[in-house]
């Protein structure tokens, strides 16, 4: 069995392309939880979470688990595959990356102030868990940039040398129109480049995603910020207001 802090680690760097099981502590998503990309108030704190669940009148079972995550060499993973009734128990009872706003209330607010690593308890309306807090983060910002900007910058060859330029369309769309440096992404074969985007592209560099109207750029930059990148730019109105805001000599479609 590897050291507990080589698993924690090992668990940190897989989990950013492991989709997460429905959970019971999650809430539903809502526009009003996820910032428009035109704001720039997205550096939230972000934690790697795992956790087991039991129910309300097993807290001496809780108790019994807990003491054993202190006495014994074994992970929280173990014990939730073992005797957790939330569906995360196929993984471990890992949740992965979270963000406030998207937990109930007494879960998170148990999760966002326990120190990383210890075990901490909780009760919410579904019953007991343990859980752990594995790593932290922040999550960046995604913001939107206006064609005329996009030129701007493009001019400079600094830009061009450290940004990363990614094109979503599919690539009959690209033979029709492109812009130079843009690298072809297409969504239609994400599970060929999705899995690896973490070592194709460096998740800390200014990436620039652009796609026909801005719609499918966004889908991609939104998922790019919950794989961990933390500066994303997604072109406004695509290339369509690239060419006739900035340069006609780009065919529109």
């Amino acid at each position: 069995m590897w050291p507990r802090q080589r698993r924690i680690e090992c668990i940190a760097a897989q989990v950013r392309f492991r989709e997460n099981s429905a959970t019971f502590i999650f809430i539903p998503r809502d526009s009003s939880l996820f910032p428009s990309p035109g704001t720039s108030g997205n550096q939230d704190r972000e934690i790697l979470v795992q956790h087991l669940l039991v129910k309300e009148d097993q807290l001496q079972l809780l108790t019994e688990l807990q003491k054993r995550l202190v006495q014994e060499d074994i992970d929280l993973s173990d014990l939730a595959t073992e005797h957790s009734i939330c569906p995360s128990k196929k993984n471990g009872g890992m949740l992965g990356w979270v963000s406030k706003g998207r937990m109930v209330p007494e879960f998170e607010e148990a999760a966002f102030s326990a120190p990383l690593n210890k075990i901490v308890r909780a009760k919410t309306k579904f019953g007991w868990h343990l859980l752990q807090v594995l790593s932290e983060r922040f999550s960046g910002f995604l913001v939107e940039i206006q064609p005329e900007e996009l030129a701007k910058r493009m001019k400079d060859p600094e830009f061009r040398e450290n940004a990363q330029l990614l094109d979503v369309r599919e690539l009959k769309e690209i033979k029709i129109a492109s812009l130079d440096g843009f690298k072809p992404f297409p969504l239609s074969q994400f599970g060929e480049w999705g899995p690896t985007i973490g070592d194709t592209l460096d998740p800390d560099k200014d990436t620039f995603v652009v796609c026909h109207h801005g719609v499918r750029s966004l889908q991609a930059a939104q998922w790019l910020k919950s794989q961990g990148f933390s500066r994303l730019h997604n072109v406004s109105g695509g290339i369509h207001a690239y060419s006739t805001r900035v340069d006609d000599k780009v065919p529109v479609y």
